[in-house]
C-alpha cells in the first residue's frame, strides 16, 4: 500500500509516498481503508521536530524507521480483531490515530472509532475528531462551561475554533469569537453573538468580562487573558497555534506557564490536550447528525498533494479544516 513518511526532520518536502506493507491488527483494532483524511498543525510540527520534544516520541536524530504521518481519518472498515464488537466489515467510520492515517489503510483501536454520520462525506467526517475531540473536553471537561455563561473564544476561525464557537452555543452560552477581518462573517454565521476583529481592536482591552475564555492562540501574555475573566472565571489553554518556532517546548510553553501561575491566582487556569476516545466521538457524531454542529472545511487536497496541503496549513490562516482525499 501507499503511506507518507519522512526519514528526516525538515519542511514538508522532506515526506514521501511510500510502498508500505498493510498494517497488521490487534485483537481489539480494526483496519479501515482510508477515504480520506485531514491535516492539523501536529502532523508539520511532527515533520519538522518542532517543538524539540517531538523528538522524544518520533526519534532523537531521526524519525524512527516506518512511521506514517496523519492522525484524522474517515473510511471504510475492511478488517476486523477477534475483540471487537459493534463494528463489522464494510461499515464507514471515523475517528483517529496518533500517527498512520496519510496511508491507504491503517489499524485503529476501536475506542478510537464511531460510525460516521451518514449526512456527512467523507472528507467531512475526517475533519471532525483532533479539533472537534480538543474543542469539546477543552469547553465540557476542562471549562465546565453552563447555559447562560459568556465566553470568549481566541482563534474561534481555525479548526479547533470552528467547533468550539459551535458547541460553545449548543450548551447554551453566549459565544464571543476573536478572528482576522476575513472571517468575521464566517465565526458570526457559525452562532457567535458578537466577533472581534483583532486587525481593529485589540480583544484584552475591552470592557466585558467573560466565565470562560478559551484561548487557542496563544499569542498573548496570561496576565491580559486573566483580566478579561470575572472573579472567578476559567481559562482554559489550548497549547497556542502561534507558539515561536524551533524552541524546546513550542505549544507546551503556553501551557506550563499556566501551569505555574494557576496555584497563585483566583482564576482556574486549566489545559485541554487530545483525548481521543468512541464516548465523545458518538457524542459528536450525534450533534453532526441533528446539524447542531458542521465541520468547516477551507479546501481538499488528493492524497498526492500531501505536502502541498501540509504547507497551506503550516502558515497558520487555514479557516476551519484541510482534508485530503485518496
Amino acid at each position: 500500500m501507499k503511506a507518507w513518511s519522512w526519514d528526516r526532520y525538515g519542511p514538508p518536502e522532506v515526506l514521501t509516498l511510500k510502498d508500505v506493507d498493510e498494517p497488521d491488527i490487534a485483537r481489539d483494532e480494526v483496519l479501515v481503508r482510508v477515504r480520506a483524511a485531514s491535516v492539523n498543525p501536529y502532523d508539520w510540527r511532527h515533520v519538522r521536530a518542532d517543538p524539540k520534544l517531538v523528538r522524544l516520541s518520533a526519534g532523537l536524530r531521526r524519525p524512527k524507521p516506518g512511521l506514517v504521518l496523519g492522525a484524522d481519518l474517515a473510511g471504510v472498515v475492511e478488517r476486523v480483531g477477534e475483540e471487537v464488537n459493534g463494528l463489522d466489515v464494510g461499515d464507514e467510520v471515523f475517528g483517529e490515530v496518533r500517527l498512520g492515517s496519510f496511508a491507504e489503510t491503517v489499524a485503529v483501536p476501536q475506542n478510537r472509532l464511531a460510525v460516521k454520520p451518514a449526512r456527512l462525506t467523507f472528507e467531512q467526517a475526517a475533519s471532525v475528531s483532533m479539533a472537534a475531540h480538543t474543542a469539546l473536553q477543552g469547553l465540557r471537561d476542562a471549562g465546565r462551561i453552563s447555559a447562560g455563561q459568556r465566553v470568549l473564544i481566541n482563534g474561534a476561525s481555525g479548526g479547533i475554533g470552528t467547533f468550539a464557537v459551535q458547541l460553545a452555543k449548543t450548551f447554551g452560552a453566549e459565544v464571543t469569537g476573536v478572528c482576522s477581518t476575513r472571517n468575521v462573517e464566517l465565526v458570526r454565521s457559525l452562532g457567535a453573538d458578537d466577533v472581534v476583529d483583532y486587525t481593529r481592536e485589540d480583544f484584552t482591552e475591552r470592557e466585558e468580562r467573560y466565565d470562560l475564555l478559551m484561548d487557542i492562540v496563544g499569542d498573548r501574555p496570561l496576565a491580559d487573558l486573566r483580566r478579561l475573566l470575572t472573579p472567578r472565571g476559567t481559562l482554559v489553554i489550548v497549547g497556542g497555534i502561534a507558539a515561536a518556532r524551533g524552541g524546546l517546548l513550542g505549544p507546551a510553553a503556553q501551557v506550563l506557564r499556566g501551569a505555574l501561575v494557576s496555584p497563585f491566582v483566583r482564576h482556574r487556569i486549566v489545559t485541554v490536550s487530545w483525548k481521543p476516545n468512541a464516548t465523545d466521538l458518538r457524542f459528536l457524531a450525534e450533534l453532526l447528525e441533528k446539524e447542531q454542529i458542521a465541520p468547516v472545511i477551507d479546501r481538499t487536497y488528493p492524497f498526492a498533494e500531501l505536502p502541498q496541503a501540509l504547507g497551506y496549513i503550516e502558515h497558520g490562516h487555514a479557516r476551519g479544516k484541510v482534508a485530503i482525499t485518496l
